[in-house]
């Protein structure tokens, strides 16, 4: 498209203007789908509108180039008349409606020249020069085109005559505009909604509630028709309401006394002013201003009663009342407050003093049984106290006067009252004749002193615990003396006393006595000990003990079976005593070393006694192989097994052959054959290299009696 049509030149200067008005020229070929279209010079495409173009020329036709005739004369084209000035006013400011102008009236001046195309306007074809269009023309460039829109709609589902969306939910006709009567605001002449938004768009509140509203509120704007004076309204407070107000406050002053402190300088007056807090800010308007007054204007009016001075003094008692009656309040409220601590108070008090009432007449109680137990024990007393009645006093002492008892020294009132009747109590104690004398009456007492924060296994804490003590003190010495007097080898009776009284000496007593005294006993008895001229044989005064000390005996354990191995070098297998003193101490030594034991000194020795074994299938002498079998449960299978494949079963297989060779009866060999295999036990048996054994001798048999058998067919 040429853009000539937006340059013109000034007549007078001659400068060429560039126009970006849009003219009837621009609509018409905008709207026109049938205009030609410019095709752009290869000049233009470089340089844009700074191209080199005639503003004369008219745009060639397709039908190929004209060659201009600058020969021809120059033709002018006629513009019109310039209208004056006041003429362009009158039109501006006339009321009449414009009316369409149709393109032959414009001024040809106006008019865009007309372009050299190669295909000009239709007459028929209107554009929209200087007018508008109807409605029903609107989209008529539809008949020009393939109705791509309308039928993109009724693919999506539209139908002609129906509302848009889902559920034809949109508007058919246009939105319609109705005329405001006046000049008024939006709403001021009531509601201005058509017809058709009431029918689109229903509301649920009715028109007259929002006109009276709307009435309501415009009223308030409007001035008192009377024109009478308001009654002034008074507002109080009633004594509760400033109560409240304390409470509150009185809440609220807690975290505000920092901000209570804090220097403020006020700058708002014509005075710089100082306040120590932000509540003097808050009242400083209460204070009549000291500045004069404001000159009247012309509407306002004079007042008839201005005093300042009255007002601030009303009012500063009216503050002055109030704080009174908050005050009050709040002292009235922290009277009840004490009045009520004072109550609980005195309740705890009293109960205080009840329980210290119990408390005095319990000790008082106590005393007198203390004094009563002095009493008895004086050697001039007809009725002397025994250990037995002395320990009911405890009892009693405990159930009825549970806290005064704990509380009490134990201790000191153990060894001032149970000491002396416990020495006499065991004055004639022999613990090896009599081993369960006095178990009773100490389980009673332990019972009574222990205490119950320590554990009997803790120690030996004298200081705190009267039992210990007691037991330490009065039962130990005794044990010391007779275990001084006892032989190990007469264990029965010692052993015996100490099971009885296991359970009622304390823990950490047991174990002095038994590492302290029994142990050294028995280490120096086993010292002494010899297996080859001792008749009574160690395992009889030793395993006795074993429940008791247990691991405690480990180190005997060593020097016993040095002294034992020592005995079986000249042993044979044919004396059976060694077995007798042997057999205990199989499950008391470890695994390891009661194997390691045997191997050393009994497996030799059933080797040896192999090796003398003779096999005589016509006069067998089974000693020797008795021998060595009944040490079957006291040595490991696999020693026995290896002591038969290394002494036995060779001799026995080469017996077996010989026999074989010489045409023997085969009933005998069987025989033989079964006789020896039932002199072992199913566990010998069931071991592999026994099985192999049999196994080979059976193979022999198989074989012999096949070569017989060949030889004799």
């Amino acid at each position: 498209m040429s853009m000539s049509h937006l340059y013109s030149t000034d007549g007078e200067d001659g400068v060429e203007m560039e126009n970006f008005e849009v003219s009837d020229w621009d609509l018409q070929n905008e709207f026109n789908p049938h205009r030609q279209r410019h095709r752009q010079s290869k000049e233009e495409a470089t340089y844009g509108v700074w191209a080199e173009r005639d503003s004369e020329e008219e745009r060639p036709s397709f039908g190929g180039k004209r060659s201009r005739d600058y020969s021809a004369p120059v033709n002018f084209i006629s513009a019109g008349l310039k209208k004056s000035a006041a003429e362009d006013v009158s039109e501006e400011d006339s009321d009449e409606d414009e009316k369409p102008v149709k393109q032959e009236e414009i001024p040809k001046e106006f008019v865009p020249k007309k372009l050299k195309t190669g295909g000009n306007f239709k007459p028929s074809q209107k554009g929209f020069v200087g007018g508008t269009k109807s409605f029903m023309d609107f989209g008529s460039w539809e008949r020009h085109t393939k109705g791509i829109g309308q039928k993109l709609l009724q693919k999506m589902g539209y139908v002609p005559g129906r509302g848009l969306g889902k559920n034809a939910q949109g508007i058919i006709n246009p939105i319609e505009a109705k005329q405001r009567k006046g000049k008024g605001a939006v709403g001021a002449y009531g509601s201005e909604r058509t017809s058709q938004s009431l029918q689109d768009f229903p509301v649920v509140d009715s028109e007259e509630e929002a006109e009276e509203e709307f009435q309501k509120e415009l009223s308030q704007w409007r001035k008192d028709p009377n024109g009478g004076k308001k009654k002034p309204k008074y507002s109080y407070k009633t004594v509760e309401e400033l109560k409240a107000k304390g409470r509150i406050n009185k809440q609220l002053s807690a975290p505000q006394k920092e901000l209570s402190q804090v220097k403020v300088i006020d700058m708002t007056g014509r005075e710089q002013k100082v306040y120590y807090s932000y509540s003097q800010i808050s009242h400083k308007h209460n204070i009549p201003d000291d500045s004069p007054q404001q000159p009247l204007g012309k509407d306002s009016k004079p007042q008839g009663f201005a005093l300042p001075e009255l007002e601030h003094n009303l009012q500063l008692l009216i503050d002055i009342t109030e704080q009174e009656i908050i005050q009050n309040d709040r002292q009235l409220q922290y009277e009840r407050d004490m009045v009520v601590n004072l109550t609980h108070e005195i309740q705890k008090m009293s109960e205080v003093l009840s329980h210290e009432e119990t408390a005095i007449s319990n000790l008082s109680k106590v005393l007198e049984m203390v004094e009563e137990c002095e009493r008895r024990m004086q050697p001039s007393c007809e009725n002397p106290l025994t250990l037995d009645e002395c320990a009911k006093i405890f009892e009693t002492l405990q159930d009825k006067y549970y806290e005064e008892y704990r509380m009490s020294d134990r201790v000191d009132l153990a060894v001032a009252i149970v000491y002396p009747l416990m020495k006499d109590y065991f004055k004639n104690w022999d613990p090896l004749k009599d081993c369960t004398y006095g178990t009773e009456i100490i389980a009673k007492w332990k019972n009574l002193l222990e205490n119950d924060q320590l554990l009997s296994h803790s120690g030996q804490d004298l200081s705190t615990d009267a039992f210990h003590r007691l037991m330490w003190e009065i039962w130990m010495p005794y044990v010391r003396n007779i275990v001084a007097q006892w032989q190990p080898r007469n264990c029965g009776s010692m052993v015996d006393f100490l099971d009885s009284w296991v359970n009622v000496i304390p823990v950490w007593i047991l174990d002095n006595i038994l590492d302290q005294l029994i142990f050294p006993k028995l280490q120096k008895e086993v010292e002494s000990w010899n297996p080859l001229t001792d008749t009574v044989p160690i395992h009889s005064w030793i395993h006795p003990w074993l429940p008791l000390m247990q691991a405690r005996l480990e180190p005997l354990y060593s020097p016993i079976r040095n002294k034992l191995a020592n005995a079986l070098q000249k042993w044979h297998p044919s004396d059976s005593s060694a077995k007798l003193i042997l057999q205990p101490w199989k499950d008391v030594f470890t695994p390891g070393s009661w194997e390691a034991f045997m191997v050393k000194n009994i497996v030799p020795k059933l080797g040896m006694c192999l090796n003398e074994l003779i096999i005589n299938p016509h006069q067998q002498h089974m000693d020797a192989f008795y021998w060595v079998i009944d040490w079957e449960g006291m040595i490991s299978v696999s020693s026995l097994v290896g002591l038969l494949e290394k002494h036995f079963f060779p001799k026995w297989l080469q017996v077996l052959c010989s026999w074989l060779s010489n045409s023997p009866n085969y009933e005998e060999i069987t025989k033989w054959y079964l006789g020896w295999k039932s002199m072992f036990s199913d566990q010998v048996l069931a071991h592999p290299s026994i099985k192999d054994k049999f196994n080979e001798a059976l193979d022999i048999m198989n074989r012999a009696v096949s070569s017989s058998v060949g030889r004799w067919l």
